[in-house]
């Protein structure tokens, strides 16, 4: 085997284009503060992490609690996408923790769903939340339905259950599109109180319109390791956000150095800052 060959194979691309090498920085840099964090949890340095307070999710048992008392249902919609949708496996992580509040109080369960394999995949979610709370006689397989593919067709089939069943909470959580006001002002109409969620930027603003609570953007994201008690599921968390503090000191110190550079190149005489302008420069946009 010809190692050289090898070497040059790996290091080229790199030569090639040289913005590889700070996405291979920020690999390293990554996996190596997750690690970190990791070993501090394994050799039990790091007890606890905090998260601030997020109002959607800390209203989440507040809003089963109020169905149970008003011995109505809740009501469950996982958007309308895929199970290979980012959105749909947050919400359904988040279902997890809904389905066991409900199995807990032994609070009605409703949830259609507008793909077949969501259909599957939510209905182990509920079964084992339900084991979870030793209620496995409270679950039933129909909790978990499948209505149509289509967009408004399904969003015409939620709204009809929310006028028959009127539930006492709703949990509109996942990628939605146009039928997003469709079904939260149908929601708002019921008296349901309303828990939405969506890193949709174009359907939020109906969400915060009609309801009560709802998780913006990355919140959606950061739900499953919020209500998980496993301190393992929230250094993730951690992890993100110190990476996400080297990208915006990088990108800062990028427009310093390039800005400086342009207004005054003389700076280019000085060694070190020279050297300082070469590795910040592939960090703006051309």
């Amino acid at each position: 085997m010809d190692w050289s060959y090898i070497w040059y194979k790996v290091y080229i691309p790199y030569v090639e284009n040289p913005l590889l090498g700070y996405s291979l920085f920020f690999l390293l840099f990554i996996s190596g503060v997750f690690w970190y964090y990791l070993y501090l949890v394994r050799t039990g340095r790091l007890k606890s992490i905090y998260i601030r307070k997020i109002p959607a999710l800390n209203s989440i048992e507040e809003a089963v609690g109020r169905s149970t008392e008003m011995g109505k249902p809740i009501l469950y919609v996982p958007g309308i996408q895929d199970i290979d949708n980012i959105q749909t496996l947050a919400s359904l992580s988040i279902l997890s923790y809904v389905a066991q509040k409900c199995a807990e109080y032994e609070t009605d369960f409703i949830m259609p769903v507008s793909r077949s394999v969501v259909m599957t995949v939510a209905q182990e979610v509920v079964k084992e939340s339900y084991l979870r709370a030793g209620r496995s006689d409270l679950y039933r397989s129909d909790m978990v339905f499948y209505l149509t593919d289509d967009q408004f067709g399904y969003a015409a089939g939620v709204d009809g259950i929310i006028s028959r069943e009127k539930p006492g909470a709703i949990f509109l959580i996942g990628a939605f599109y146009a039928e997003s006001l469709i079904l939260a002002e149908t929601g708002f109409s019921a008296g349901a109180i309303q828990i939405a969620g969506t890193a949709m930027i174009t359907q939020l603003p109906f969400f915060i319109a009609a309801c009560d609570y709802v998780l913006i953007g990355e919140e959606l994201f950061a739900a499953s390791a919020y209500l998980s008690k496993d301190i393992l599921d929230k250094i993730t968390l951690r992890t993100q956000d110190v990476s996400k503090a080297l990208v915006m000191a990088s990108i800062a110190l990028g427009s310093i150095v390039n800005t400086t550079y342009l207004v005054y190149p003389n700076i280019a005489n000085i060694p070190l800052l020279d050297i300082v302008y070469k590795i910040f420069r592939g960090m703006l946009v051309k």
